[in-house]
C-alpha cells in the first residue's frame, strides 16, 4: 500500500535541513472498520549512524510530511529515512546532502 517517498536534504550554516514526504494511507480504526493502518516507527540515519528514532500514532494525516534539522553535516553526506508500520510493511529512501 505504501508508495515512493520523496526527500531532500540541504546544508545550512552549521545544520542540515531534511524534508521527507511519506506515501502511506495512515487510516484510523473508524476509517478502516477496526483495522487501522499507520506508521509506527521512524528512523533517520546520517552516513549509516542513527540520528533520530521516533514513534508515530494514528493521529498523523495520510501521506505525512516530516522536517528535521540535524546539527552539523557536509555536502555529500548520506541521509536515510525509513519507517515500519503496524502491519509490518516498511519503506525507506536515501539522498545526499546538497
Amino acid at each position: 500500500m505504501a508508495g515512493p517517498m520523496k526527500m531532500r536534504a540541504t546544508l545550512g550554516s552549521g545544520y542540515t535541513d531534511v524534508r521527507v514526504l511519506m506515501t502511506h494511507p495512515m487510516t484510523t480504526e473508524q476509517q478502516s472498520k477496526g483495522q487501522p493502518h499507520f506508521i509506527q516507527n521512524l528512523t533517520v540515519k546520517v552516513n549509516g549512524k542513527t540520528a533520530i528514532e521516533g514513534q508515530i500514532s494514528q493521529a498523523v494525516s495520510r501521506n505525512p510530511v516530516f522536517s528535521f534539522r540535524l546539527k552539523g553535516g557536509a555536502k555529500g553526506d548520506k541521509i536515510e529515512v525509513s519507517w515500519l508500520d503496524n502491519k509490518g510493511e516498511t519503506n525507506k529512501t536515501e539522498t545526499a546532502v546538497a
